[in-house]
């Protein structure tokens, strides 16, 4: 039996963590969709081609393999920034969702979380969570991660990184990212990771007993 946890939001929200843990939770297979963008912007990059080279961009996402998704540095700002550069480009997008529908359909359960998982991959998910944060905190979250891995970087780089990714990512012309109308909403500005994942947990338990 399949049953789909789709998570969206905005970066450092903890939108990743929360899925994880209600993966290990349930049981659920998981999959983080923006390592696939942040995987095929590192590919362009690598390449030393434009981040505006949509035939190239295509050809790398066609491409793709899970064995790109273990690279470590898929998490550093200049990552991040070319996966949105290449997530606002439609036919990357479409060359990607394949993989995720059918990840979201396996049996056993799957959590996937992006940024519009459940307004395009997964609209009719048995579960949709919108996991958000204060801009503030959320970079205060992304700065202290990127410190503790050495990234040398200020505070207010990454909070002007972080709008700057907010406003691409809600205003791409493809698959903007806005909160589904029946998701259920969690902001986790004055939340601890369990009191967040309990409150996740209490959602999915209300669908999954009666699945």
């Amino acid at each position: 039996m399949s049953f789909t946890v789709a998570i969206d939001g905005p970066a450092a929200a903890g939108k990743g963590t929360i899925a994880r843990a209600l993966a290990d939770h349930f049981g659920f297979a998981y999959l983080d969709t923006g390592l696939l963008y942040r995987a095929v912007g590192r590919k362009v990059l690598d390449a030393d081609q434009p981040l505006t080279d949509t035939v190239f961009a295509l050809k790398m996402a066609q491409g793709l393999h899970e064995s790109d998704l273990l690279r470590d540095d898929l998490r550093n700002m200049e990552t991040a920034t070319a996966a949105s550069a290449v997530a606002a480009m439609g036919d990357v997008r479409k060359a990607l969702v394949s993989f995720q529908k059918s990840f979201a359909k396996r049996d056993g359960g799957a959590v996937l979380d992006g940024r519009d998982i459940g307004t395009v991959i997964c609209p009719d998910a048995d579960v949709k969570l919108f996991v958000t944060a204060s801009e503030d905190v959320r970079a205060e979250r992304r700065y202290k991660e990127l410190s503790a891995k050495g990234d040398d970087t200020s505070f207010d780089a990454v909070l002007s990184a972080l709008k700057a990714r907010d406003a691409q990512d809600a205003k791409r012309d493809v698959a903007p990212m806005v909160q589904a109308d029946d998701a259920v909403l969690i902001d986790t500005s004055n939340m601890s990771i369990a009191d967040a994942l309990a409150a996740a947990v209490d959602v999915v338990n209300k669908t999954y007993k009666s699945a």
